[in-house]
C-alpha cells in the first residue's frame, strides 16, 4: 500500500488491487499514465515468475468548502438564538431536569428506597454540618442552612440520581482560611471582641453592612462572598496569604499546652475512642447492615445532655456551641467590597468543588448505568452556591461518604435529596436550640474521626511509588505544598508539575529502531522483544511522540544517534577524506559517484533508505515540518532516501501545508506510506531500473 500526496486535486477514490488489475487489462496507456500520476517506481521484468507487489493508493477525502465568518455566524445565531415552542421546552427541561425525570417517577418501585435514605443521609448531615461549621470559622447555624439549600437546589438541577451535594470538609478547610485572613485584617483577633470593636473594624472594611455586626456577622459575610464568587466562577466555567498555616498551627498548640482544658480534653479522648471503634464496626459489618448506624449522632445526644446537666460550661469553663436560634433569617447581599480581596481565593475553591461533584457524578453514573451531563453539573452546583450565598450560607459541593451512604442504602433519585432536606428543616425550625450545651471539642473529634480516610492515603504512597513514581512524586508535590504553605499553592503547584512532567515526556522521548517478525509484516522495538530482524541497507525508526517546536532539536539529535549517520558530521568527513585524497593522489573527487563511494566506504553498515513510523506522532507544527525537511534534505545530500509511513491525517495535513512533499510530478523521495512494509519495499527496488 503507498500514498501518494497529490498536490494538484484532493478528490476522493479508494482504488483496489482489483480495480487496478482491470484497468492494467483494458489498455496499456492507461496504466503507463496510472503509474507516471502516481510515482509508482517498480516494474516487472521479463521472465519474473513471481506476481509484483501491487501497492493500494488512497486518496483523500475533500474537505468542504471553508464558510465564511459571517455564514458560521448566522448558522450559530439560528442554531441557538432561535424560539420555538418545542425548543424552548427542551431547553426548560436540560436547565431544570427535575422537570423530566418526576413525571416518570416509579411511586411504587423507588419511593421506600429514597425515603430511608433521605432519613438516614438527613440524620447524618445534622452532627457533620455542625462539626465543619468550625473549619468553616462559621457558627452552626449557617452550616444547617448551608446544608438545607443546597440539598433542594441540586435536587431540582442536578443530573446524577446518587450523590448527596452539601458541606464538604476540603472546602470548609478553604473557606476557613479565608474567614480567619479577613477576620484578622479587619481587627477580630479573637472570639471575645466586643460588638462596639467589631462594628467599627467592619464599618471601615464594608460600608454597606449594618453599622452594628458582631465577630459571627462578618464571619458569615466573608464565607458567604466568597461562595457567591465561587458559584460565579463554576457557572462561568460550563493570594498567596496564610502561608505556613500548619507550621503556624503547631506552634499555638505547643504554646498552649499549657493552658489545655481537661475537661475537654477528656471528653474528646472519650468521644474519640468511641467514634474510631463505631466506625471499625460499620467498616467490617457493612455487608451484613443495610444502612450504617450514626454513631456520631448518638454522641451528640449523649455528649449534649452530659455537657447540660453537668454544667460543664459553668463549671469547667468548656467552649460549648451556644445558642443555636430558630427559623430562617432574612437574605442579605454577599459584601462587594469583599470581592476583590477573595476573588482568588473563591476560583480556587469553585474549581476542587467542581471537580469533585463531576468526577463523583460520573463515576455513580458509570456504576449505575446511566449518564450526567458535565455542564448542567457545573450550572447545578454553580447555583447551590450562588443561590444559597443570599441566605447566609457557604461553600458546597458533593460530599463522597454522604454520597456512598446514599447509594448503599437504597437511593434511586434525588427525592433523597428532598428528604433529608425535610429532616434538616425540622432541626432548624424545632431541635436546633437543643444544642446549645454541645462541647466544640466533640465536634472537632467527629471532624478528625471522618478524615480518617484521608490519613490512610498515605499507606498507599509506597504502593502509588512503585506503579509509577512521577504520579507519586506529583501527589507528594501537591501534599506537602497544600499542608506545609497553603491549600491555593498546593493546587497551582500540582498543575504545573503535572504540566511538566507531561513537557518533560515528550522532550525524554527518543527514536527507536523497529524490526520486522519472521511470519508477517509486523514491526516491533529491537530492543524491547526477540526474534524481530532489521532489513539490509533500509532502517526503520519510531518516534513516540509529537513534533514541534520544543523537541524538533532533540528528536533530530534522537534519529542521527540511533541511525549511527549523522549529516553535519558526515559532511565534515566527507570534506576531510576529499582533502586527504587530494594530497595523496593530487586527483579531485567527482561531485555525484565519488561522493556515495566515499560514504559507502566510511560506513559499515551503509543506508540505501530511512522508513519513519509516524503512527506515534500525534500532530507535527511548522516548526516539526521544518524539522523534517531538514532530515528529509540532509538524508537525500548523504545519498538515504527517507520516506514517512502510517502518518495521521492531521500530520498529513500539516505536512502538505508545509511544503514538504515535492510539487513536480514523479519525485518519488518524499512519499508517504500506508504501512512500514510497503514504504520497506519501495526503498529496497531499484532507483533508477528500467523495463
Amino acid at each position: 500500500m503507498k500514498l501518494k500526496r497529490n498536490g494538484m486535486s484532493t478528490k476522493t477514490r479508494i482504488f483496489s488491487s482489483r480495480r487496478l488489475r482491470k484497468q492494467k487489462k483494458s489498455s496499456t496507456d492507461q496504466v503507463e499514465r496510472s503509474t507516471m500520476a502516481h510515482g509508482d517506481a517498480s516494474c516487472m521484468a521479463s521472465g519474473d515468475k513471481n506476481e509484483q507487489h501491487e501497492a493500494l493508493i488512497l486518496e483523500r477525502v475533500p474537505e468542504e468548502a471553508a464558510e465564511s465568518c459571517q455564514m458560521v455566524l448566522a448558522r450559530h445565531f439560528r442554531k441557538h438564538c432561535s424560539c420555538s415552542p418545542q425548543k424552548t421546552k427542551s431547553k426548560v427541561l436540560d436547565l431544570v431536569p427535575i422537570l423530566k425525570w418526576l413525571p416518570r417517577y416509579q411511586l411504587r418501585d423507588w419511593l421506600l428506597g429514597d425515603v430511608m435514605s433521605g432519613l438516614i443521609v438527613g440524620i447524618l448531615l445534622v452532627p457533620q454540618s455542625i462539626a465543619y461549621s468550625l473549619l468553616a470559622g462559621q457558627d452552626p447555624i449557617y452550616a444547617l442552612y448551608t446544608a438545607f439549600f443546597s440539598s433542594i437546589i441540586y435536587t431540582l438541577l442536578g443530573t446524577s440520581r446518587h450523590i448527596s451535594v452539601g458541606i464538604f470538609g476540603v472546602l470548609c478547610l478553604l473557606v476557613g482560611q479565608v474567614v480567619n485572613r479577613e477576620l484578622a485584617l479587619a481587627g477580630y483577633l479573637a472570639d471575645g471582641d466586643t460588638e462596639s470593636n467589631g462594628s467599627v473594624a467592619l464599618a471601615g472594611a464594608n460600608d454597606s453592612l449594618a453599622a452594628a455586626c458582631d465577630r459571627s456577622c462578618y464571619a458569615i459575610t466573608v464565607g458567604a462572598t466568597v461562595t457567591f464568587v465561587a458559584g460565579v466562577y463554576q457557572v462561568l466555567l460550563g493570594i498567596l496569604q496564610g502561608w505556613f498555616t500548619l507550621f503556624k498551627t503547631w506552634i499555638s498548640v505547643l504554646a498552649n499546652l499549657g493552658n489545655t482544658n481537661l475537661c475537654d480534653l477528656i471528653t474528646s479522648l472519650a468521644c474519640l475512642l468511641l467514634l474510631l471503634s463505631a466506625k471499625e464496626l460499620n467498616d467490617r459489618c457493612k455487608a451484613k447492615l443495610k444502612a450504617p448506624i450514626p454513631f456520631e449522632l448518638f454522641v451528640v445526644i449523649i455528649a449534649t445532655l452530659a455537657s447540660h446537666f453537668g454544667h460543664f460550661n459553668a463549671n469547667y469553663g468548656s467552649d460549648v456551641a451556644g445558642e443555636i436560634p430558630t427559623g430562617f433569617l432574612p437574605p442579605q447581599l454577599p459584601a462587594w467590597s469583599l470581592i476583590p480581596s477573595v476573588a482568588a481565593d473563591a476560583f480556587s475553591i469553585a474549581l476542587v468543588g467542581f471537580a469533585i461533584t463531576v468526577s463523583l457524578s460520573e463515576m455513580f453514573a458509570k456504576k449505575h448505568g446511566y449518564r450526567v451531563d458535565a455542564n448542567q453539573e457545573m450550572y447545578a452546583i454553580g447555583f447551590c452556591n450562588i443561590l444559597p450565598s443570599f441566605f447566609r450560607c457557604f461553600a458546597t459541593s458533593a460530599a463522597l461518604t454522604k454520597t456512598l451512604v446514599k447509594e448503599s442504602t437504597g437511593c434511586q433519585t434525588q427525592v433523597s435529596g428532598l428528604v433529608s432536606a425535610a429532616v434538616l428543616l425540622l432541626v432548624l425550625l424545632v431541635i436546633a436550640p437543643v444544642f446549645h450545651s454541645l462541647q466544640k471539642c466533640v465536634l472537632a473529634v467527629i471532624i478528625v474521626v471522618n478524615l480518617r480516610g484521608a490519613l490512610r492515603k498515605f499507606a498507599q504512597v509506597p504502593g502509588m511509588w512503585r506503579s509509577n513514581r512521577v504520579d507519586a512524586a506529583v501527589w507528594l508535590l501537591t501534599m506537602a505544598t497544600s499542608a506545609l504553605v497553603n491549600t491555593e499553592l498546593g493546587l497551582l503547584a500540582g498543575v504545573l508539575a503535572s504540566a511538566f512532567c507531561v513537557l518533560g515526556r515528550m522532550q525524554l522521548a527518543q527514536a527507536t529502531e523497529l524490526g520486522r517478525t519472521s511470519d508477517r509484516d509486523h514491526y516491533e522495538a529491537l530492543s524491547a522483544y526477540r526474534g524481530l530482524r532489521a532489513h539490509p541497507g533500509v532502517a526503520v525508526f519510531g518516534y513516540p511522540a509529537p513534533i514541534y517546536y520544543a523537541n524538533q532539536s532533540l528528536f533530530k539529535k534522537s534519529l542521527y544517534r540511533k541511525a549511527a549517520l549523522d549529516p553535519v558530521k558526515e559532511k565534515a568527513r566527507r570534506v576531510k577524506f576529499e582533502k586527504k585524497l587530494k594530497a595523496e593522489n593530487g586527483q579531485q573527487a567527482e561531485d555525484g559517484e565519488g561522493i556515495a563511494g566515499i560514504t559507502l566506504t566510511l560506513d559499515r553498515k551503509p543506508l540505501r533508505g530511512l522508513v519513519l513510523d509516524c503512527s506515534a506522532v500525534l500532530f507535527v507544527d511548522s516548526a516539526g515540518v521544518d524539522a523534517l525537511k531538514e532530515v528529509h534534505k540532509d538524508y537525500s545530500e548523504m545519498g538515504v532516501a527517507l520516506v514517512l509511513a502510517r502518518c495521521n491525517t492531521a500530520v498529513l495535513d500539516a505536512l502538505q501545508r508545509g511544503g514538504y512533499f515535492p510539487e513536480k510530478q514523479g519525485e518519488d523521495d518524499a512519499l508517504t506510506f500506508f504501512t512500514i512494509a510497503d514504504a520497506v519495499r519501495h526503498l529496497q527496488q531499484p532507483r533508477n531500473g528500467g523495463c
